[in-house]
């Protein structure tokens, strides 16, 4: 019997040198191995042999077994090896090629111009208001001196999601909203960005939706004066120090007076141009006097208090500041137009 275990173990060692691959280790263990391999059916015998016999075969048994076990693990092992070092071999990477660029992105030019924007009014000690997107009709019009049944409302033909919610039109709701948080009191000196929704048909110069950066200052003593400074500030800032501004009468309904500001075209010197349709000046934003209602209903005593607004439109900052000749190039995520802006 010790004999056939000797023999069995020989086999199966020689077997296993000679195996090629992981497969053929798993089935020699199996066949030698296993519950109906060679070695179980001697070891069946045992039971034919003298008391003294068996435990000197059984221990012979062991043997054979480890040496097999171990012998299958050792191969396994060396096999695993040649199979990593393979792959290492033909996934190697010549280390001396130069590696491939890596491609940068960049702001996009709206962004790039309202973060330009924010720094500017953070500088003259405005803080930056955010409010909701999705507005009620109180905060988009009625708050701002403009009830059901005023006419402006067809300024700003809306989209409605129920009768008293919408989309804003502006985001004048966020000087509502955060003129009510101070109960009243003053001073108050906010920028509010953001996107805004007015039911326009798209072209050139429209969009439905379109960025809007508005303005508010609540004090007492602000005079019309101090609005004017802080545009000419913003506008020499903005598109040069040679820049002049000026003023003209407009209406807004939040606002008494109001006025349109134009800036001194930038392309001519004022001298006249296509850009500026040979007047000499160019349309930047809308601004006034914090009408003495809007003061009133969000809590603030319009004998004490005075304020003035703004509101600019990014996209239109944006065009003339780059030379775009249409809105939609912003929407479109053209990678040829957006990596014209790497150094904007």
């Amino acid at each position: 019997m010790q004999d056939r275990l000797q023999a069995l173990k020989e086999e199966a060692l020689l077997k296993i040198q000679q195996a090629s691959d992981l497969k053929a280790l798993q089935d020699i263990k199996v066949s030698y191995l296993g519950k109906k391999g060679p070695i179980t059916e001697v070891l069946k015998g045992m039971g034919k042999l003298s008391p003294e016999e068996r435990p000197v075969v059984g221990a012979y048994a062991n043997e054979v077994r480890d040496a097999i076990t171990s012998a299958l693990e050792l191969k396994i092992s060396e096999l695993e090896q040649a199979v990593i070092e393979e792959k290492l071999k033909k996934e190697s990477i010549d280390v001396t090629l130069p590696g491939r660029p890596v491609r940068k992105g960049n702001a996009h030019p709206l962004t790039a111009v309202i973060e330009e924007i924010e720094d500017l009014f953070l500088t003259m000690g405005f803080t930056v208001a955010e409010g909701p997107e999705v507005e009620t009709d109180y905060y988009n019009f009625e708050a701002l001196n403009l009830p059901k049944d005023h006419p402006a409302r067809d300024m700003q033909d809306s989209f409605f999601i129920t009768e008293d919610i919408l989309l804003r039109t502006q985001t004048s709701p966020v000087q509502a909203r955060t003129m009510e948080k101070h109960h009243g009191r003053g001073p108050v000196k906010i920028i509010s960005p953001g996107k805004v929704y007015r039911r326009d048909d798209d072209d050139a110069t429209h969009s439905h939706q379109f960025m809007q950066i508005e303005g508010l200052v609540v004090d007492e003593n602000v005079r019309l004066s101090d609005l004017k400074g802080v545009l000419e500030t913003f506008a020499k800032k903005m598109f040069g120090e040679e820049r002049k501004i000026r003023l003209r009468p407009s209406f807004f309904p939040f606002t008494e007076p109001s006025v349109e500001m134009d800036i001194s075209c930038f392309k001519c010197g004022g001298k006249g141009c296509s850009i500026c349709k040979h007047t000499g000046w160019i349309e930047i934003l809308g601004a006034g006097m914090v009408h003495p209602n809007v003061l009133e209903m969000a809590g603030f005593d319009s004998k004490k208090y005075t304020g003035f607004a703004f509101g600019m439109g990014p996209e239109r900052i944006a065009m003339l500041k780059y030379g775009i000749d249409d809105i939609r190039h912003f929407y479109t995520n053209d990678l040829r137009f957006l990596k014209q802006f790497k150094k904007a």
